[in-house]
């Protein structure tokens, strides 16, 4: 904040707290000439206005208010640029990547200041830290296998210790879905079905692999696609772009308006370093490339004749970022066990 701003703001601050000590005095004086609790003389509809001071009790608590904000603004910042005796603040500020906040963080820790939030964090490792720990002792196929399982005990009998793993590993589900509700779903969706340019999560196509340690790699360390690109002039223009993506339609059955599949069929040569001879893709392949499978009519961007001519003209590049830095291993591994067990009942 500049100076301009930040003077502006203590004058106007301090300026209302003044002048609402000035009023409550002007208020508390009399001005009606009359000594108080007598008559002032007015009388309308048979109702005497008497000359009665403002309550004892009102006028004191408008008074420790005023001296309350001089306080709280003297302690915690308020006043423009001022940062308060406290040292206290919400938040560290301009933040711009995790190595930016680590490093705060530990700035302030040295500093002795008050960071509301790193404290808040630091409370919430202590109480939540020992039940993640819990919930990492089971492995993902184990948390998964649990959301359909029932629980079964007698409520007259003791809770046998299988039981009671159970009962934990159902709660480390639940666990996982929470957190991919609040930081995964603004992408793959509230269901987790994806949209344009998000992966589905609940079918069994993977680009990434499907198994518990390939879902929790690319949750852990993100995924950034080799990246497909333009192909427009490398196939001869637009009228290659046609033929391949009318080849690549017939891979699933299905039939192209515009392009020649044969003539696709030759140029697709070139798209089978990544995406197979058959379409297949490098999953399939044992390949991590991320590049998809063309012949089961399930689509990343778009399945429409139109869209894969798209693609293939402009190219496609995902990014999905790693969160081993921003939510730790432990909350990784659940949130993996839930990925894991939409497509594996």
């Amino acid at each position: 904040m500049s100076s301009f701003w930040s003077i502006w703001i203590t004058v106007l601050t301090l300026g209302t707290l003044v002048g609402c000590f000035i009023l409550l005095r002007w208020c508390l004086k009399n001005f009606a000439g009359v000594p108080e609790g007598e008559s002032t003389g007015h009388d309308f509809d048979g109702i005497e206005e008497l000359n009665n001071p403002l309550p004892k009790w009102w006028s004191t608590f408008f008074l420790v208010t005023i001296i309350w904000g001089f306080g709280y603004l003297l302690m915690y910042p308020g006043l423009g640029n001022f940062k308060g005796l406290f040292g206290w603040t919400s938040s560290n500020q301009g933040i711009v990547s995790m190595e930016d906040s680590k490093q705060q963080a530990a700035e302030a820790r040295e500093k002795g200041l008050i960071v509301e939030y790193d404290m808040e964090m630091k409370a919430a490792e202590q109480r939540f830290g020992p039940i993640f720990d819990k919930f990492a002792t089971f492995s993902i196929e184990e948390i998964a296998s649990a959301k359909h399982q029932e629980v079964d005990f007698d409520v007259d009998q003791e809770i046998t210790e299988a039981q009671e793993q159970l009962l934990q590993r159902k709660e480390a589900i639940e666990v996982g879905k929470r957190l991919f509700l609040q930081n995964c779903s603004q992408c793959h969706g509230s269901d987790a079905r994806g949209t344009t340019g998000f992966p589905n999560l609940v079918d069994k196509d993977w680009l990434y692999g499907g198994t518990p340690a390939d879902i929790k790699h690319s949750i852990m360390e993100g995924r950034k696609a080799q990246g497909m690109i333009a192909w427009e002039t490398m196939l001869g223009g637009e009228q290659g772009v046609k033929d391949v993506a009318a080849y690549v339609l017939s891979l699933s059955g299905r039939e192209a308006k515009q392009g020649n599949i044969e003539s696709g069929k030759d140029k697709f040569v070139m798209c089978a370093a990544c995406h197979g001879t058959e379409g297949q893709g490098s999953e399939a392949m044992g390949i991590a490339l991320g590049a998809p499978r063309l012949n089961d009519n399930i689509w990343l961007y778009t399945s429409s004749e139109r869209g894969i001519q798209e693609s293939i003209r402009h190219g496609r590049a995902g990014v999905m970022p790693a969160w081993k830095d921003i939510l730790g291993e432990k909350k990784v591994h659940v949130i993996s066990a839930y990925v894991y067990s939409l497509s594996h009942e």
